[in-house]
C-alpha cells in the first residue's frame, strides 16, 4: 500500500474526471471556505463507515487462516485494521450516535472473527518470535477485549531478550511500545528515545517527504499518540514541525491522486495537541470528499471513476483508504468541534453551538 507521492494519477487506468479536476476548489495550498470541512464531514463518515459494514464478509478470515502458506497480509492484517479504526472511530463518536453504534458492531464482528482472541493464542503459540499477533491483540485489549490465555503466554514471551532486540524500523518498534501500553504491561523501551530515530522525530528536511516516509510519519503519529486518542503525547517541536509542512505535504498527495496517504495527513492532522489546523483540514476534506464513491468507498491512489456499480474497485484497492478516510473524519469532526467549543467558551457573548 506504500507508494510514492510523486506518482501521476494518470497512469492508473480507470474513467472519470482527472483527480485535479475533483480539485478544482482548491488543494491544502490554499485556504477552503471556512467551515468548509465541517458541511462535508458528517456525510464522508457515514457513508465510509455504510461501504464498511456492507462489505463485512470482506473482512471475515478464511478456514485455513493458520497454515503457513495464508497470506497474512491478505487476512489477518485487514481484520486488524478493522478493529483498531473501528475501536477510535467508536472512541471519538458520541454514544448513541449510528456511527459510534457501528463502529462498535464492527470491532465485536472483528473480535468474533477471532474468536474472541482464541486464535490469536493459537498464532502466538506457533508464532512466539512474531510481533503481529501481539499488536492485533492490543488493538482490541485497548478496546477493553481481553484473552486470559494469550496474556498468559504473552507475558513470559514479551520478557525475553529476543523480544526486546527483535529488529525493526524505528516507528515500528514505536507501535510495539503502544501495544505494549494498550494490554498494560512495562514497554520493553523508552519511547522517547525511539521516537528521536524516526523520520519524523529527527525533523527531518520536509523536502525529503515521500511515500515511504510519509507512511512512516503518519503511523509514527498513530503510534505516539495511541491512535489519535492522546494528542498531549506530541512533542510541541514535532507539532510546530507538522503545522508548517502538513499542507505542503497534503497538497503533493492531492496533485498525485495519492488518497490513501491523504487521509492519513488529516487523521494526523486532527491528532495535534490544541487547537485543530482548521485551514488546511477545511482545503483538503472537501477534496476527498469528492474523490470518495457515492457507495462510500474511496480509492488508494490514481483517478476516482465514476462507475455507478456497487463495487467500482477490488475491495484489496479500496478497503484500507475507506476505512482511513472514516478514521481521520472521525479525529477531524472531534478536533474541529472540540476548538470550537473552547472558542466558544473563551468568546465574550457568543452562543455556544454544536455543528
Amino acid at each position: 500500500m506504500t507508494t510514492t507521492a510523486t506518482q501521476d494519477p494518470r497512469e492508473t487506468p480507470g474513467a472519470g474526471r482527472p483527480a485535479r479536476e475533483h480539485a478544482s476548489s482548491g488543494t491544502a495550498g490554499a485556504s477552503g471556505a471556512p467551515g468548509a470541512a465541517l458541511a462535508v464531514l458528517p456525510g464522508v463518515l457515514a457513508s465510509a463507515l455504510a461501504w464498511t459494514d456492507a462489505h463485512r464478509t470482506r473482512f471475515a478470515l478464511p478456514d485455513d487462516v493458520l497454515e503457513p502458506h495464508t497470506q497474512v497480509n491478505a487476512t489477518l492484517k485487514p481484520l486488524g485494521e478493522l478493529a483498531q479504526l473501528g475501536s477510535t472511530i467508536r472512541g471519538t463518536t458520541a454514544p448513541g450516535a449510528p456511527e459510534h453504534e457501528l463502529a462498535g458492531d464492527l470491532v465485536a464482528y472483528a473480535w468474533e472473527q477471532l474468536h474472541e482472541g482464541a486464535l490469536l493464542l493459537e498464532l502466538l503459540r506457533a508464532e512466539p518470535f512474531a510481533a503481529y499477533p501481539y499488536e492485533i491483540y492490543a488493538a482490541f485489549a485497548g478496546y477493553g477485549l481481553r484473552h486470559e490465555g494469550f496474556e498468559a503466554l504473552a507475558r513470559p514471551l514479551t520478557a525475553t531478550r529476543a523480544w526486546a532486540h527483535t529488529e525493526q524500523h524505528a516507528n515500528r518498534q514505536l507501535g510495539l511500545v503502544n501495544s505494549e501500553r494498550r494490554v498494560g504491561v512495562v514497554t520493553h523501551t523508552d519511547a522517547g528515545g525511539v521516537l528521536s530515530r524516526t523520520w519524523l522525530g529527527g525533523l527531518s528536511e520536509p523536502w525529503m517527504f515521500e511515500g515511504p516516509s510519509g507512511y512512516a510519519l503518519t503511523h509514527t503519529v498513530f503510534h505516539l499518540t495511541d491512535w489519535g486518542r492522546m494528542p498531549d503525547r506530541v512533542p510541541g517541536k514535532i507539532d510546530g514541525y507538522l503545522r508548517t509542512w502538513l499542507p505542503a505535504w497534503a497538497d503533493g498527495c492531492l496533485e498525485s491522486g495519492q488518497w490513501d496517504l491523504t487521509g492519513e495527513l488529516l487523521a494526523v492532522a486532527a491528532s495535534l495537541p490544541g487547537p485543530a489546523p482548521a485551514e488546511l483540514l477545511d482545503a483538503v476534506w472537501p477534496v476527498l470528499a469528492d474523490v470518495q464513491h457515492p457507495t462510500g468507498c474511496v480509492p488508494e491512489t490514481g483517478v476516482p471513476v465514476q462507475d455507478p456499480a456497487p463495487d467500482p474497485y477490488p475491495f484489496i484497492d479500496c478497503y484500507h483508504s475507506t476505512l482511513v478516510t472514516a478514521f481521520a473524519a472521525a479525529l477531524s469532526l472531534r478536533s474541529l468541534r472540540q476548538t470550537d467549543a473552547r472558542t466558544d467558551e473563551t468568546t465574550p457573548g457568543r452562543e455556544r453551538h454544536t455543528p
